[in-house]
């Protein structure tokens, strides 16, 4: 049961291609798992789609239509930036299908490094550099430090669950923290939380440690 939702801000923005790719890939992740988000993406993209047939149109170049339909054929099955199909009931992967496909396997393909107390990160290559995407592997019972925003921090739940001043978050919820959020989110006992986190801006750490690993981490 999803409680924690993207806005329609970040909705409309994705219908229209404006984000990076990192905010696409969690959003597109999002979407995935969630009914209520992923029914006002495709309004949204419905809406988009009515807008362009009645936009004026404009005289093709020769090879337009060739070039277009190999570019269609070239793209995977389900590319970052569309609302993707949802994921399959009783589905036995930790990471949903866009995210799977943009990785190139489950949570197994993913090339963890450790940042400390037992929580790990991967950093994931895009396209730009506008945004940074990572998945933590947090610990059950652990906490992270406490930290604000100098930007947008979009963090998607993939595996367990953590806990902060806003609430409690579980798999496909998603938590938006802007520049005047603070929080030090702690992982739920049981099991592992493991989490896509996307990022516009470097965070702001409160303690003098975690800032002094900051830079390496590239947080």
């Amino acid at each position: 049961m999803i409680s924690h939702h993207l806005t329609d801000e970040l909705l409309m923005a994705y219908s229209a291609g404006t984000l990076p790719e990192a905010f696409d890939l969690a959003i597109a992740t999002h979407l995935s798992l969630c009914d209520t988000c992923r029914a006002s993406a495709e309004s949204y993209d419905a809406v988009g789609g009515a807008l362009v047939e009645d936009g004026t149109q404009a005289e093709m170049s020769d090879g337009a239509l060739s070039e277009m339909l190999e570019r269609i054929r070239s793209e995977a099955p389900e590319p970052v930036g569309t609302t993707p199909r949802p994921e399959a009931a009783g589905a036995p992967s930790v990471l949903p299908a866009p995210l799977a496909a943009f990785i190139g396997g489950d949570v197994d393909a993913v090339k963890w490094r450790p940042v400390g107390m037992g929580v790990k990160q991967a950093i994931l290559q895009t396209a730009d550099d506008a945004a940074s995407a990572r998945l933590l592997f947090i610990p059950a019972g652990t906490a992270m430090p406490d930290h604000g925003h100098r930007g947008t921090e979009l963090t998607l739940v993939l595996q367990g669950a953590f806990s902060d001043e806003a609430g409690t978050f579980a798999r496909g919820d998603v938590e938006i923290a802007e520049s005047d959020d603070d929080h030090m989110p702690v992982a739920d006992a049981g099991e592992p939380c493991i989490c896509l986190a996307v990022t516009d801006a470097p965070l702001r750490f409160k303690g003098w440690l975690p800032r002094l690993a900051q830079p390496f981490l590239n947080i």
